[in-house]
């Protein structure tokens, strides 16, 4: 990429960014990685040790990814997204090396919206879309889409209960939950899904 000395992010001496790849303003990319030319991160994200990023993938603002993690074509990161160690992305339902299925229209997209965390080691099968401030449990196997708020654990993934936006379950009663250690407090939808009200 361009000099180093006209930089306004960081990229270690053993990582390599492609020409073409979009790094923002304080960002970090740490030992041993590789972004793709036509990947956009925004500003302010952290590349572990040993991370991917492929071509026209897209990365908010505040990304925090870390070691051993690999980021494929059709996956789209909101901004304030958490990706914990090792856990996977996968882009292809139905992948065979005898019949390639490698160009774009085979990729689904796997969406991961603002605020989301997903812990250690889990895995997200493409085509789901994880919501605003969901919080994916260590070990985990997501198979379809994780509503906003929700507390997912297991293989599959299942509803356990319920993250507050600063990252403590709670769960609800009669329709309302308050987190225990901020107090912000949620009130359950008519369709279900949680929204923030206080």
């Amino acid at each position: 990429m361009d000099d180093s000395s006209k930089r306004d992010y960081f990229v270690h001496e053993s990582a390599s960014v492609d020409e073409g790849a979009t790094l923002g303003k304080g960002t970090k990319v740490w030992h041993f990685s590789h972004v793709m030319a036509g990947a956009t991160i925004g500003n302010d994200c952290t590349l572990g040790q040993n991370v991917f990023v492929a071509g026209s993938v897209q990365i908010g603002n505040h990304v925090k990814i870390q070691n051993n993690v690999s980021i494929y074509e059709g996956v789209i990161l909101e901004d304030y997204v958490f990706c914990g160690p090792s856990m996977v992305f996968t882009n292809i339902k139905t992948p065979r090396s005898m019949y390639p299925r490698n160009t774009p229209e085979h990729y689904l997209t796997t969406r991961v919206q603002y605020g989301a965390s997903i812990g250690a080691n889990a895995t997200l099968i493409c085509g789901v879309t994880v919501g605003r401030w969901a919080s994916i449990a260590a070990g985990a196997v997501v198979t379809k889409d994780v509503p906003a708020y929700a507390l997912v654990a297991g293989v599959p993934a299942r509803a356990i209960g319920w993250a507050c936006e600063c990252g403590v379950s709670f769960q609800l009663v009669e329709g309302n939950g308050r987190c225990p250690a901020c107090e912000k407090v949620y009130d359950e939808q008519p369709d279900g899904t949680l929204c923030r009200t206080k």
